[in-house]
C-alpha cells in the first residue's frame, strides 16, 4: 500500500461514520475550494502491543518522520506528530495514546482484557491502523465503565483503529481569510462547533488556530440494544508564519486538549 492509498482508505473509513465531514467537504468544493488536509489524528492505548511505536511503523515506512511530542496531563495522554520527508503536501499524522499506568486499576484491567481477547497476530498486521475494532466491542456496560473515567478510552473501545479526525488546511482555502470567517460560514450552514475553550483554540501569537465540529452521532449495536454515541469530527487549522517566514508546523498542547473534547458525550448533550 502506498501513501495515497493509505490516506484514501483512512478517509473512506472516517467518512462512513462521519457523514458531516463529507457534506462540509462537498459544500466547500461547491464554492470552488480545493480541500487540502492539514493533519489526520489517530488514537490508541500505550500497551506495547498497539502503542504509538507500533502504529507509527506504517507511516515511517511510507516516508514520514517524527517531529513533535506532546503531553496532556489532565487527559493522561501522550502524542507525537509526523511530517512527510519529501512531500510537503502530505498531511501531518498525529498519533496519541492513553497512558494506562496513570489510569485506575479497573480501567487498566478492562483494556488488558479487551486486548488479551484478540488474536495476538492481528496486532502484527502492517495495516493495523485501518483495522477498526479487532476486539468484540458490543458491551454497553464496558463502554459506560470506560466512559466514566475516560471518554478517550470509551471511544477507542467502540471505534478502534481508524482516523479520529481529518483537518482542513484553512491556509489553502481561497474564500476564507480567517478561521472566524470559516466558522461563521459553517454555522450559517447549520453545523455545530466545539465551544469548549472557545470556538477557536490558539492564537496568532501561538502560530496556530484550530476549531472543530462536534462529533457526529453514530448508531452502535450493543448487546444491550442500539445506542447513538459520538463518532468523529472535522477540524479546521490555520497556521501562521514563524520569524523565518515559514509556516509553523507543530501543535499547541493546550489547544489540542480542547479539540479532543469534540467527541465528548457531554458536549453533545449541551448542543
Amino acid at each position: 500500500m502506498d501513501k495515497t492509498q493509505l490516506l484514501s482508505k483512512l478517509w473512506e473509513q472516517y467518512a462512513e461514520i462521519t457523514p458531516s465531514a463529507k457534506k462540509i467537504h462537498d459544500l466547500l468544493e461547491q464554492k470552488g475550494e480545493e480541500i487540502k488536509n492539514d493533519h489526520i489524528a489517530i488514537r490508541t492505548f500505550n500497551d506495547n502491543r498497539i502503542n504509538i511505536t507500533v502504529l507509527e511503523r506504517l507511516f515511517v515506512n511510507l516516508g514520514y518522520e517524527a517531529k513533535g511530542e506532546y503531553h496532556f496531563e489532565s487527559k493522561k495522554l501522550f502524542a507525537k506528530h509526523y511530517e512527510h520527508a519529501t512531500d510537503q503536501n502530505a498531511p501531518r499524522i498525529f498519533i496519541s495514546e492513553l497512558e494506562l499506568e496513570k489510569c485506575s486499576p479497573e480501567l487498566q484491567a478492562t483494556v488488558k482484557s479487551i486486548l488479551d481477547s484478540c488474536d495476538q497476530k492481528l496486532f502484527d498486521h502492517p495495516e493495523l491502523v485501518l483495522s477498526g475494532t479487532v476486539w468484540n466491542a458490543n458491551s454497553h456496560a464496558t463502554y459506560q465503565s470506560l466512559l466514566a473515567e475516560s471518554e478517550y478510552a470509551a471511544w477507542m473501545y467502540v471505534y478502534g483503529f481508524r482516523a479520529n479526525h481529518f483537518t482542513i488546511n484553512t491556509n489553502a482555502l481561497k474564500g476564507f481569510a480567517t478561521l472566524q470567517d470559516l466558522n461563521a460560514f459553517l454555522e450559517d450552514n447549520g453545523w455545530k462547533l466545539n465551544a469548549s475553550g472557545g470556538k477557536i483554540k490558539g492564537t496568532p501569537e501561538q502560530l496556530l488556530e484550530q476549531s472543530s465540529t462536534l462529533a457526529d452521532l453514530h448508531i452502535v449495536n450493543f448487546e444491550e440494544g442500539a445506542l447513538e454515541i459520538p463518532s468523529c469530527y472535522y477540524e479546521f487549522a490555520l497556521r501562521y508564519p514563524m520569524a523565518n517566514s515559514e509556516l509553523y508546523q507543530g501543535f499547541i498542547a493546550s489547544s489540542a486538549d480542547k479539540i479532543f473534547e469534540s467527541t465528548d458525550v457531554q458536549l453533545q448533550h449541551n448542543k
